[in-house]
């Protein structure tokens, strides 16, 4: 819980009989032991801490036996597609493509499911996520979009067991990977959950991310935050604050990336999972200049088993999603920097901590031999973090306005991408 493994999934909290509380949310966020949790309750949470290991290869055993295909990078996978929903509502409403929102709704308008869990942005604290169990449509829609501060969605744990009725999931890959080690066990509390789903993962920040972007414009009272979006308006979105005086605050979502390495949560860096590999479908954006430069947004779905794929064909034939099958090579050049990033650096990254004797996650299987070119570019990558990560420099960055260091970032970030290329696309396919 103290170590930089907890990835705040809640699972601990939810589990824990009210023992444990996740405090100080507007700032290291992480759960606390307040009562006394027996034996078995300890047993129960530890079981179920995907921060602490998460053995991939017998999960893939577990719940994908049957799935035909299988890449290190994107997990098993019986279709890639290009998808976006058709309804412009929900298309927009969505971080890209709105695939997740739109399949949420088929399911609940077919009565295959009861409710969704998801995850919106609080009613009482406004600048806090919050995960719920959406009954109607509207309650869908108003949890679209990605949610770039820390969310804890296992955390209403007991509210998903005391459900009357199917449930889909919608969660990050250590909170997915969390319930499935719940349904491995067959523990009563996800024994609702009929449908899992997710987007595909980079990073997650700290709400001192809000805090400082807001220092940046001359407030200092996060209070004051009456709507909040990370991807508003049309693809790719803005970053976008509203005030209770009525002003608002927005900036292009690139520039706003600028504030990844300040705050970004340790935890990012040590999960391999881009793709959301233990859903049956998970979505992101689509990253290619063919779709970028068309904007209006397209998501990139990966359907891992029948259930998944079933699930999006029927959508297309009732003309709900567009949907255009790509090829396994196609889709991981579309995502190579996070593939890099997820699966080469964080390998080299544990390797770095176990020489530090810090703790890592095990997740059942390793990846080695990097050029040293590749292991070059983390200790570059690595300094930033832990350099950009101090407090220092989270307080001189906001003497520069926003709109200056998110060009500068961008600019910088398209230098580096370009210089990298070739490193990160260098046996990407092996």
């Amino acid at each position: 819980m103290k170590s930089d493994l907890c990835n705040r999934c809640g699972s601990c909290v939810g589990l824990s009989g009210g023992t444990v509380v996740f405090k100080d949310r507007e700032g290291g966020y992480r759960p606390v032991i307040t009562g006394n949790p027996d034996e078995a309750t300890i047993d129960s949470m530890l079981h179920a801490c995907a921060g602490r290991d998460f053995d991939f290869p017998q999960f893939r055993q577990a719940f994908f036996s049957e799935t035909p295909s299988f890449h290190t990078y994107t997990g098993p996978y019986n279709g890639i597609f290009i998808a976006h929903s058709n309804n412009d509502k929900i298309r927009q409403a969505g971080a890209s493509g709105g695939m997740i929102t739109a399949i949420l709704l088929y399911l609940l308008d077919k009565k295959l499911i009861d409710g969704a869990v998801v995850t919106g942005m609080s009613e009482t604290s406004p600048w806090l996520a919050q995960s719920y169990i959406a009954t109607t449509a509207d309650q869908i829609l108003g949890a679209a979009q990605s949610k770039y501060i820390i969310t804890s969605v296992n955390e209403i744990l007991p509210e998903i067991a005391a459900f009357s009725g199917k449930l889909a999931y919608v969660g990050l890959p250590g909170q997915v990977q969390s319930i499935r080690k719940l349904q491995l066990a067959k523990d009563p509390s996800v024994a609702n959950i009929r449908y899992i789903f997710g987007p595909f993962y980079g990073n997650t920040l700290h709400f001192s991310s809000v805090k400082s972007f807001l220092k940046s414009y001359k407030v200092r009272d996060y209070t004051q935050i009456r709507k909040l979006y990370f991807r508003y308006g049309e693809w790719p979105g803005n970053m976008r604050i509203e005030l209770s005086s009525g002003r608002v605050i927005e900036l292009p979502k690139f520039h706003a990336n600028y504030l990844i390495p300040f705050h970004i949560v340790k935890n990012s860096l040590l999960c391999t999972d881009l793709s959301n590999e233990f859903t049956d479908i998970s979505g992101g954006d689509a990253w290619a200049p063919v779709y970028e430069e068309r904007g209006k947004g397209f998501s990139m779905v990966i359907s891992r088993n029948d259930t998944g794929k079933n699930i999006l064909l029927q959508m297309e034939k009732d003309g709900l999603i567009s949907l255009t099958p790509i090829a396994l090579e196609e889709a991981i050049l579309m995502h190579s920097h996070g593939y890099d990033l997820k699966k080469r650096g964080t390998f080299i990254r544990m390797r770095y901590r176990k020489w530090l004797g810090l703790p890592v996650p095990d997740y059942g299987y390793t990846m080695k031999g990097f050029s040293l070119s590749r292991h070059l570019m983390e200790l570059v990558i690595s300094g930033l973090f832990v350099i950009l990560g101090t407090p220092f420099a989270r307080r001189m960055v906001e003497f520069i306005p926003p709109a200056v260091i998110g060009r500068i970032f961008e600019s910088s970030r398209t230098t580096w991408k370009k210089a990298t290329r070739g490193i990160k696309r260098d046996n990407l396919n092996t």
